[in-house]
């Protein structure tokens, strides 16, 4: 169990970033706490990643996103597989020209390395979630279909070097809520994590669930994309709670507060 959340922005939008990553990391900060991380880009810039091996209160006060900055991942992560003790294995995950946050499970991501004949990013590595986001690589332009081969649960975002939207894909297993306004689109594994956003950003945004089997990609704020794939429903996972970290809540949102009230 892991938190995703995040941000596409048009240059119209006058939503403060730093503060919409500290409300959207507040409003995951229960799901995980082995790590947490962020990447953010900003026009004609390469993408920029920050991670340590901590829970989402010891970055909150941290996050630095630049006025100019377009695209956010956040994520916090409770970990099954790639021990957090190599930084690799930790979201944000690059692999190649690609960064991306995951939460869920993938259970075939060896097999489809060594089926694709696609290294690692590093060779220690083991985290399951690179496989999503090699394969996004690898696939440009047939990503649905390649996310047909996952076996596991999953909601995922992330950032191409080569490309410039937000891609979201949600397989299945796992939430993925989106709040949509004019200019801004914003995403995250809880409801809170957008209630925060309509708090603290005081906006106020159209929230619904990305239906499972879909992928979109997001620039300035809309969706000019999306796809449907098939994922594989005979995958069965064991139910897991979704609050693994309550006192990262509890603290974030205190902090949060309190950080809100000495900038105002």
């Amino acid at each position: 169990m892991c938190g995703i959340a995040g941000y596409s922005l048009g240059p119209e939008s006058r939503v403060e970033r730093t503060l919409a990553g500290r409300a959207l990391l507040t409003g995951i900060a229960e799901r995980g706490a082995d790590a947490v991380g962020y990447a953010y880009r900003s026009p004609g810039s390469p993408i920029s990643v920050h991670k340590q091996r901590s829970g989402a209160t010891a970055l909150i006060d941290r996050i630095g996103v630049p006025a100019d900055a377009t695209k956010l991942l956040l994520h916090v992560r409770d970990y099954t597989k790639g021990h957090p003790s190599l930084a690799a294995n930790n979201h944000p995950v690059r692999h190649g020209a690609v960064v991306g946050i995951h939460n869920g499970i993938i259970k075939n991501d060896d097999l489809l390395f060594a089926q694709h004949r696609i290294e690692r990013a590093h060779p220690e590595m083991s985290v399951d979630s690179e496989i999503i986001f090699a394969l996004a690589e690898r696939s440009r332009g047939r990503t649905a279909e390649a996310l047909q081969e996952l076996y596991g649960s999953m909601a995922a975002a992330w950032l191409d070097e080569g490309r410039p939207e937000l891609l979201l894909a949600r397989g299945m297993g796992r939430p993925l809520w989106i709040g949509r306004r004019k200019h801004e689109l914003f995403f995250a594994s809880t409801r809170l994590g957008l209630e925060l956003i309509e708090s603290y950003a005081d906006v106020k945004l159209r929230k619904s669930q990305l239906a499972e089997g879909t992928i979109v990609a997001v620039e300035h704020g809309r969706i000019v994309a999306k796809e449907t794939f098939r994922p594989d429903r005979s995958f069965e996972e064991e139910p897991l709670p979704a609050i693994r970290a309550p006192d990262e809540a509890r603290s974030c949102l205190e902090r949060l507060a309190t950080l809100h009230a000495a900038a105002a």
